[in-house]
C-alpha cells in the first residue's frame, strides 16, 4: 500500500479533483451541446412535417379545383361574416334592384321584335337585319360586362347597364332611318347583354342561395308586362318600356346603393374595405359582425392587382380567364357550362327558326287568329313563368336533387314538351303543350342563371359569367343569319333542337360542383 505524505496527499487528491471537475465541465457542455442539437432536429423536423401537411393540403384543393388557398381561406372567412350578420333588408333590396336587370332583359328583346313589322313597313328592309343588329349588340354587352366587372368591379358595370338601354332605348324612338335604328338598338343590346347575371350572389348568405334562382321570376313579369299592355298598340308599348326602364335606373342609382362585392376586394388585395363594406352590410341590416382585419391578413395575403379603372394584369395577362381553367377540375366545370350554354342556345334558335315550317307541313289548323286568342295565350304562358321560377327555388334545395338533378329534369321536360309542340293540331293543343315547355324552360333558365355564378371564383365571376352567356348570344346572332339565308323547309332541326336541351340536362349531371347547401366564393 502506498503512503504519502499529508502535504503530497493533499496535492495529489487537490489534481484528481480539479482533472474531475474538468471533465464533468467538458460532459455538461457535450450534454448541452446534444440538447441544442435535439432541440434543432425536432424544430426541423416539424418545419419538414408542416411543409408536407402543407404540400398536401395543396395538392388536394388544386384538385378540388381550389385556384388560391389564400383567396379560398379570405372566402371562407368573409362567408361566415355573411352568415353572422344573416338575411336582412339590403339582401331583399338588392333582389328587388338585380331583379330589374332581368325585367329589362325580358322586356326588350320583346320589344324589338314587336316593332319589326311596322318598321319593316315604313323603312322597307328585310326584318332579320334588325334582329341580327340587335343580337349583335347582346353578344358584345356580354363579353364586355362580364370581362370588365372583373377589372374595375360589380358598381359601375350595375349602374350604367340600365342607363345605357333606358337612354338608347329613348333615342332609338326618333330614328329617321333604318341603318340610325339598327344602330341604336345594337348600343342598347349591349347594355342589355350585361344585365341578367345576379349581383346579389356576392351577399346572399348560403342558406338562402335558393334566391338565386328564384330572380327568374323577373323575366317572367316582364312578359307578363308586355303581354297586358301590347294591345294597347306598340308605340305607346315601346314608350312605357323606355321610361320604365329609366325609371328603374333611378331607383338603382339615386335610391340603392350597391356595395362592392367584399370577395371580389380581397381578391385584389383590397382587405380593408373587404372588411368594411362587411360592416355597411351589418349596419344596413341592423346586425353586427365580429370580422376585423386581422382575420383576414392571417390567411396571408393576395397579389394587388386592383386600384386602377383597367389593371395591366386583367387586360394583358387575361388572368381571370386563365383562372378558369387553372386546374383540370376548374377546366372541365367550366368548359360544361359553356357548352350547355351553347347547346341551349343553339336549340332554341332551331326550334324558333324551323316550328312554322313543321306545323304547316302536319296540317296544323290553328282556328281563331283573333287579337283576343292572342293575347290571352301570350298572357297565360306569361303567368306560367311565375309558379315556374318559384318551384325551381323549392326543387335546387331538395336534399340529392340539388342544381344539377334540378337542371337535369327541367331540360328533359322542356325538350320533351318541344317535341310534343310538334303534334300540335290546333290553337288550344299548341298552347297547352307550350305551358308545359315555357313552365320547365323557365325553371330551368333559371337553375342555369343561378347556378353558373355559384360556380365560379367571385375575383373571376364576370369573366365567367361573360363567357357563358357569349356562348349562348353567338347562337343569338345565328338566329336572323338564318332567317336570311338558310331554307327553312324542313322539319329536321326541330327534332335536333328537342334533342339538344335533353342533351343538355344529362351534361348538367356531369358538372364536377354541386352548390347545394355552399356559400358561393
Amino acid at each position: 500500500m502506498l503512503s504519502y505524505k499529508i502535504p503530497a496527499a493533499i496535492a495529489l487528491l487537490q489534481s484528481k479533483l480539479d482533472a474531475a471537475q474538468t471533465s464533468l465541465n467538458n460532459t455538461i457542455e457535450d450534454l448541452e451541446f446534444l440538447r441544442e442539437q435535439l432541440t434543432i432536429m425536432e424544430v426541423n423536423t416539424a418545419r419538414v412535417y408542416n411543409w408536407d401537411v402543407k404540400r398536401r393540403r395543396e395538392k388536394r384543393e388544386k384538385e378540388a379545383g381550389i385556384l388560391d388557398p389564400v383567396y379560398h381561406t379570405k372566402a371562407r372567412i368573409l362567408n361566415s361574416a355573411i352568415q353572422e350578420i344573416g338575411m336582412g333588408k339590403y339582401q331583399y333590396y338588392l333582389f328587388v334592384v338585380a331583379g330589374f336587370g332581368w325585367f329589362a332583359d325580358s322586356v326588350w328583346p320583346l320589344i324589338s321584335g314587336l316593332i319589326l313589322a311596322p318598321v319593316v313597313a315604313e323603312f322597307r328592309f328585310d326584318g332579320p337585319f334588325l334582329s341580327l343588329a340587335s343580337n349583335v349588340g347582346l353578344l358584345v354587352g356580354a363579353v364586355f360586362w362580364g370581362l370588365g366587372c372583373d377589372i374595375w368591379g360589380r358598381r359601375w358595370s350595375f349602374n350604367l347597364t340600365l342607363l345605357i338601354a333606358g337612354i338608347f332605348g329613348l333615342v332609338a324612338g326618333a330614328s329617321p332611318n333604318f341603318v340610325t335604328l339598327a344602330s341604336l338598338i345594337a348600343v342598347l343590346g349591349i347594355g342589355v347583354g350585361g344585365l341578367s347575371f345576379s349581383e346579389n350572389a356576392d351577399f346572399v348568405p348560403a342558406s338562402h342561395q335558393y334566391m338565386l334562382t328564384i330572380m327568374s321570376v323577373w323575366w317572367s313579369l316582364g312578359q307578363l308586362l308586355v303581354s297586358l299592355k301590347r294591345q294597347h298598340g306598340m308605340a305607346l308599348l315601346a314608350f312605357c318600356i323606355r321610361g320604365i326602364t329609366l325609371l328603374l335606373w333611378g331607383l338603382r342609382f339615386f335610391v340603392f346603393t350597391l356595395l362592392e362585392s367584399p370577395r371580389f376586394l380581397v381578391g385584389i388585395g383590397r382587405d380593408e374595405e373587404a372588411v368594411d363594406v362587411i360592416h355597411q352590410l351589418a349596419k344596413f341590416n341592423s346586425s353586427s359582425s365580429s370580422l376585423n382585419i386581422e382575420h383576414l391578413r392571417k390567411a396571408g395575403t393576395t397579389q394587388q392587382t386592383g386600384g386602377k379603372i383597367l389593371s395591366r394584369s386583367s387586360v394583358f395577362q387575361f388572368q381571370h380567364i386563365n383562372a378558369l381553367f387553372a386546374t383540370k377540375k376548374m377546366a372541365f366545370s367550366t368548359s360544361l357550362l359553356i357548352a350547355i350554354w351553347g347547346i341551349i342556345g343553339l336549340a332554341s334558335t332551331l326550334y324558333n327558326s324551323f316550328l312554322p315550317y313543321l306545323l304547316a307541313t302536319r296540317g296544323a289548323s290553328f282556328g281563331d287568329g283573333s287579337l283576343y286568342i292572342t293575347y290571352r295565350n301570350q298572357v297565360i304562358l306569361s303567368v306560367i313563368g311565375v309558379p315556374a321560377a318559384l318551384v325551381a327555388g323549392w326543387a335546387v334545395e331538395i336534399p340529392g336533387l340539388g342544381r344539377r338533378g334540378t337542371l337535369a329534369i327541367s331540360s328533359g321536360l322542356t325538350g320533351a314538351f318541344l317535341f310534343a309542340s310538334t303534334t300540335a293540331r290546333s290553337s288550344t293543343a299548341l298552347l297547352g303543350w307550350n305551358c308545359g315547355y315555357v313552365f320547365n324552360s323557365t325553371a330551368m333558365y333559371g337553375v342555369l342563371y343561378a347556378m353558373s355564378p355559384e360556380m365560379f371564383p367571385a375575383k373571376d365571376r364576370g369573366t365567367g359569367n361573360g363567357l357563358v352567356s357569349t356562348a349562348t348570344r353567338v347562337f343569338g346572332v345565328i338566329a336572323p343569319v338564318i332567317a336570311l339565308y338558310a331554307n327553312l323547309s324542313t322539319s329536321v332541326p326541330v327534332y335536333i333542337a328537342g334533342a339538344l336541351v335533353i342533351l343538355a340536362g344529362f351534361l348538367g349531371l356531369l358538372l364536377p360542383y354541386e352548390p347545394q347547401g355552399k356559400a358561393s366564393l
